[in-house]
């Protein structure tokens, strides 16, 4: 007998979740259709307001038709066209320095120059060869470009 108690109380507690889940169910469905004509509502005033400014704003279109463009009225257009060339001129800036910063950076070479190593001074046998070579020494402007023998000489003990 006692087992068929413990079924029973079960069975009963069974329906009781059931019960309470279906009213916690019930009362958020409640809650969510009172929300959505809460909300049915705000968006038709919404529209409501949307066409009433739809029809100030043909109202005020007709009476500038009929009106026309006043001295003030073409001194404003004028000074916004002059923004919107600004502005175009600031936008093509801002493209450049953009497009300037996005290319990859070169190092920047300093005005110092690299140490080269004087070439080496030839020798007696190899000036020699090349006053055979060359027996004609050239002049810029009567001044000789290559030493002679002596010259030579004493470079090389400078060095």
């Amino acid at each position: 007998m006692k087992k068929k108690r413990i079924i029973k109380t079960k069975k009963e507690s069974s329906v009781k979740e059931d019960f309470k889940v279906d009213k916690a169910l019930t009362e958020n469905f409640v809650s969510l259709q009172k929300v959505m004509t809460n909300m049915v509502i705000k968006l038709d005033s919404l529209s409501q307001q949307i066409s009433s400014l739809l029809e100030l704003f043909e109202i005020s279109a007709k009476s500038m038709a009929e009106k026309g463009y006043s001295e003030e009225d073409k001194r404003v257009i004028d000074k916004i066209d002059n923004l919107i060339e600004q502005n175009k001129i600031i936008a093509r800036g801002i493209t450049l320095l953009h497009e300037k910063n996005s290319e990859p950076e070169v190092p920047v070479q300093n005005n110092v120059q690299q140490y080269i190593p004087p070439a080496p001074i030839p020798s007696n046998r190899e000036f020699q060869n090349f006053q055979q070579q060359y027996p004609q020494q050239p002049s810029i402007m009567g001044r000789e470009i290559i030493p002679n023998q002596q010259e030579f000489q004493k470079t090389k003990r400078m060095m």
